[in-house]
């Protein structure tokens, strides 16, 4: 990583569904789908997915904060999730697919904050936003055939977040 850029290191549900919105922008130099937060070392796809390693999947993208500023990665995550649902994301149920922010570093944890704050405060959702800001922990990249999947297996891609309801849930909660 060069000195231009940063990590950004976020928990959306199924990583497959969380790479194409921040693919290909000006500034963003990488999306890898991979696993952090958890208590084993290198988990692999099946261990996560049974939700016993305590990991959750996860993003993490490499930007350069002069082109792409951190805030601007912010408002596109958030509308991407439920912030409200602990329980996991859409159709994938269990703790491995809960929202997270893992920030890097102060300037990244108080801009989570402040944009949580902001959701919290505006009225959109009825329940508590329950998306956790955590500091970031090792992060693993997931097996190759999970990386840039919507482009590798876009029918199966468009399947999947066709059945999810995630689409149907932006609509309805974020594009008003």
């Amino acid at each position: 990583m060069s000195a231009h850029t940063h990590l950004a290191t976020f928990a959306g549900g199924c990583f497959w569904c969380m790479v194409k919105p921040f693919d290909e922008l000006p500034g963003i130099h990488g999306i890898v789908s991979g696993y952090t937060g958890g208590h084993i070392k290198d988990p692999t796809y099946k261990e996560v997915k049974e939700g016993n390693s305590g990991h959750y999947e996860a993003v993490q993208i490499t930007f350069d904060p002069e082109l792409f500023p951190y805030e601007r990665l912010l408002e596109l995550y958030w509308p991407q999730i439920d912030p409200t649902d602990d329980g996991g994301q859409f159709q994938d149920r269990g703790d491995q697919y809960r929202t997270a922010i893992f920030y890097h570093d102060e300037e990244q944890r108080n801009a989570a904050e402040e944009t949580k704050r902001q959701i919290e405060e505006s009225g959109r959702f009825k329940q508590p936003v329950v998306t956790q800001i955590l500091p970031a922990s090792p992060f693993y990249p997931a097996e190759d055939y999970h990386q840039d999947f919507y482009k590798t297996n876009p029918d199966e891609y468009k399947e999947d977040r066709a059945k999810s309801g995630r689409d149907e849930f932006i609509e309805e909660n974020w594009k008003k």
